[in-house]
């Protein structure tokens, strides 16, 4: 799967399509550089799930959950972590072990954290702006 998204609106209507798709238990990696789109590909999976929760980027908070939807769903950045002793102090096991989503902004700092299954996205600018999302194993 390959998208391209010209804005933020479209870039939100991605996660929502995304979020019809996915089941419970699912953990979705999101890879991309600053301003790539990560967190409003987000706001649009968590509105996708029904869930009214205002969405915003875990930087500071490090791990959000939003409920209200078909299932929670834990938003991560691992963006400030410097190790993954760092995320498992976190509660990172019991997220795995939770029913709902888990989605890690910067996922790719720990690969060796996220369970096989993960489905991953990254988030690219190009030349016009506009973003590209790219889905990978």
């Amino acid at each position: 799967m390959q998208a391209r998204a010209e804005s933020t609106d479209a870039m939100e209507k991605l996660g929502r399509k995304m979020a019809e798709a996915t089941r419970s238990g699912s953990v979705i990696a999101l890879v991309g550089d600053l301003g790539a789109g990560k967190t409003h590909w987000t706001k649009g999976f968590v509105a996708g799930t029904g869930s009214t929760a205002e969405v915003t980027s875990p930087t500071f908070g490090l791990v959000h959950e939003y409920s209200g939807g078909r299932f929670p769903v834990f938003h991560l950045d691992f963006y400030r972590l410097n190790s993954a002793a760092e995320l498992v102090a976190l509660g990172w096991d019991e997220l795995l072990d939770q029913e709902g989503i888990v989605i890690a902004e910067w996922g790719d700092k720990f690969p060796e954290m996220l369970p096989p299954g993960t489905l991953w996205l990254h988030f690219t600018v190009e030349p016009d702006g506009s973003r590209t999302v790219r889905q990978s194993a």
